[in-house]
């Protein structure tokens, strides 16, 4: 039997504030399958993004044990988990993320430089001429639209070829039919990838496009919402 991408047990996870101690995760137990693609959804504050962060080795639990591409990532330290996350994950944030000081090519070669690929201007060239952003480039973070900003963030993210991509709200800041143009790509780099993917989104419509969707309210996985193919 092929194991999950992703398997969550019993996972906690409480962040220190001036008050103490804040229960953000609380008992969260999820299992994703590999090229499967999941939507969360439910309210601000619910935990969606820390729920991410955790995914993504960016945030530390408390207790629990959080498996992704066979990894258990509470067993390694930070080197390690950076290397994990050079080799499995690509992140897309609604905010873009990009280095203002570095062209398109430059922000979408980054990654790849970091994991000392072989040809990672080319390689970002090719990943950005698949979004339809061949002939720019050249052009820094100011000069693009915010469609275009998160179309580069979209390359940057698969263009290490990660078996995981996490997106939070990816169309967030984009006007209805830029977010729409956006999604609809990001699903197509999936399919094409076949990588697993975990979308958060207040979007019903962009949630039911995943295989699956889940609800999260006060730091914990509900039933599944209902969102199907």
């Amino acid at each position: 039997m092929t194991e999950p991408m992703v398997s969550i047990i019993d996972l906690h996870l409480s962040l220190v504030g001036g008050a103490g101690p804040v229960n953000i995760l609380r008992g969260i137990n999820l299992s994703i399958d590999r090229n499967e693609t999941i939507s969360i959804v439910g309210p601000s504050g619910a935990g969606k993004t820390t729920l991410l962060m955790a995914l993504s080795g960016l945030e530390k639990p408390s207790s629990g044990v959080v498996r992704v591409a066979g990894i258990d990532l509470t067993l390694i330290n930070e080197d390690d988990l950076a290397r994990f996350r050079r080799q499995h994950v690509g992140i897309v944030f609604q905010s873009f993320h990009l280095v203002p000081t570095m062209t398109a090519l430059e922000n979408v070669a980054l990654p790849l430089e970091f994991a000392a690929a072989d040809n990672p201007a080319e390689q970002a060239k090719a990943a950005l001429e698949k979004t339809g952003l061949g002939d720019r480039l050249g052009h820094y973070p100011g000069e693009l639209s915010g469609g275009e900003q998160q179309r580069v963030a979209l390359a940057r993210a698969f263009v290490a070829k990660p078996s995981l991509l996490l997106a939070d709200e990816p169309t967030g800041n984009l006007d209805c039919e830029t977010g729409q143009m956006v999604m609809g790509l990001l699903f197509d780099l999936q399919k094409e990838h076949g990588t697993t993917l975990v979308l958060v989104t207040h979007d019903e419509t962009l949630a039911s496009r995943c295989h699956r969707s889940v609800y999260m309210v006060d730091g914990q996985v509900k039933e599944p919402a209902g969102a199907v193919v």
